[in-house]
């Protein structure tokens, strides 16, 4: 038995207590993914608020066969990954060089106290590009070849 059963039921009616009931409970768990993909912040709300639109639309095609937020977490990564080919379009290549040259030198000390908050830091550093791939990979565990398909690129990139 699912334990989101009565709230994904008012979503596929279209009941707001319940949709607000779902964004309350699951807003902060797809931001960070959002957040990892983004260039920023607001980007990220941006990403988010496109994942809830196709969660509402598309509430009614979940059927229970698997874990709703891993379902919604799905969602999360492809939208973020819409976002990025969409952003990669507009936006001309960068060499990694470019991108470690702009990091601050305090990215790279190490004092022993790597936080979470650091880590982002380091992961928004990276080019869009360079970006998406380590969070796919590493992050969301995808495999090189389901990266290179899903982004449309060559493996060997």
């Amino acid at each position: 038995m699912d334990p989101y059963k009565d709230i994904i039921a008012g979503c596929v009616k279209g009941q707001r207590i319940a949709q607000e009931k779902l964004y309350e409970k699951f807003s902060g768990t797809l931001f960070a993914i959002c957040l990892r993909y983004a260039k920023n912040r607001m980007e990220a709300e941006d990403i988010l608020q496109e994942v809830f639109v196709k969660v509402y639309t598309h509430i009614h095609t979940y059927h229970f066969d698997g874990s709703f937020e891993g379902w919604l977490k799905r969602i999360a990564v492809n939208t973020s990954i819409t976002y990025y080919r969409k952003a990669l379009k507009k936006q001309l290549e960068r060499d990694i060089d470019d991108g470690i040259a702009q990091l601050p030198d305090a990215a790279f000390s190490f004092d022993g106290d790597f936080t979470m908050e650091d880590m982002l830091k380091c992961i928004e550093a990276l080019p869009l590009g360079y970006r998406t791939v380590f969070n796919m990979y590493c992050i969301e565990g995808y495999k090189h070849k389901e990266i290179a398909e899903l982004l449309k690129i060559d493996i060997n990139t």
